[in-house]
């Protein structure tokens, strides 16, 4: 039997990755990739991931040595369980897909060190509210338990938090707060943990990109983010 609610969970889920890819692909331009240097971060990021399936495929216990389950003891399983996969071929295959798309614009942005450090911070920031709020079953993680999912929304919330600070254009500011927005609906009406991570990686890219821009390395997104009068005269 179909279940709906799981359907629809997931046709909003993906549709929110489309939005921010959307946004991210305009923050950085659209030139042809191999104008673009190699992400190499983003390489290593998604070589991790591939590697932590392969290991699931060879090794029986991977799951239960590596999750998050919070009825298991070890420090490691916070970082671990990201590069777990729990979704099925499916599941594993759209995580895998979603977390090189978008570490690769987001490297293109922000540079590799600063895309780490982002990721890192989509894993470790979910565990901490909850903690802070007194919560042990992970409700504002959409992991349940494993996956990889949580940390790509958050790194990609972080791409349109830049794109509405970065242009003046009223259709690409529209783009950009709509994934928050989308993502506030999604936690409410679903309690969908990919919508609400997308608002912590919004909120934290929000505030990451004023300091940014005051490294030696210059942003990604130089001459590539539309004005309004840009992109006016290319409507014509």
């Amino acid at each position: 039997m179909i279940c709906v609610g799981a359907i629809l969970f997931n046709l909003t889920t993906a549709a929110l990755m489309v939005l921010m890819f959307k946004g991210g692909v305009l923050l950085i331009g659209e030139g042809p990739l191999r104008k673009r240097p190699v992400p190499w971060a983003a390489v290593a990021l998604t070589a991790v991931a591939v590697g932590a399936v392969l290991l699931q495929l060879s090794w029986s216990g991977a799951m239960d040595a590596l999750d998050s389950d919070p009825r298991k003891s070890g420090w490691w399983r916070v970082v671990t369980s990201v590069f777990m996969q729990n979704g099925g071929v499916f599941g594993a295959v759209w995580n895998i897909a979603t977390l090189a798309a978008i570490a690769a614009l987001t490297q293109w942005f922000w540079g590799g060190p600063l895309m780490l450090a982002l990721f890192a911070g989509g894993i470790l920031l979910p565990q901490q509210i909850d903690a802070l709020f007194g919560e042990t079953g992970h409700s504002t993680d959409p992991r349940n338990f494993a996956g990889s999912s949580g940390a790509t929304y958050f790194l990609a919330a972080t791409l349109s938090a830049a794109l509405l600070l970065s242009t003046t254009d009223t259709k690409a500011r529209l783009l950009a707060v709509s994934a928050p927005a989308a993502g506030l609906a999604m936690w409410l009406a679903q309690e969908n943990g990919h919508g609400l991570v997308t608002c912590y990686g919004f909120l934290l890219g929000a505030a990451a990109l004023p300091l940014a821009r005051r490294l030696p390395r210059r942003l990604g997104a130089t001459g590539a983010v539309p004005t309004a009068s840009a992109v006016r005269a290319g409507e014509r």
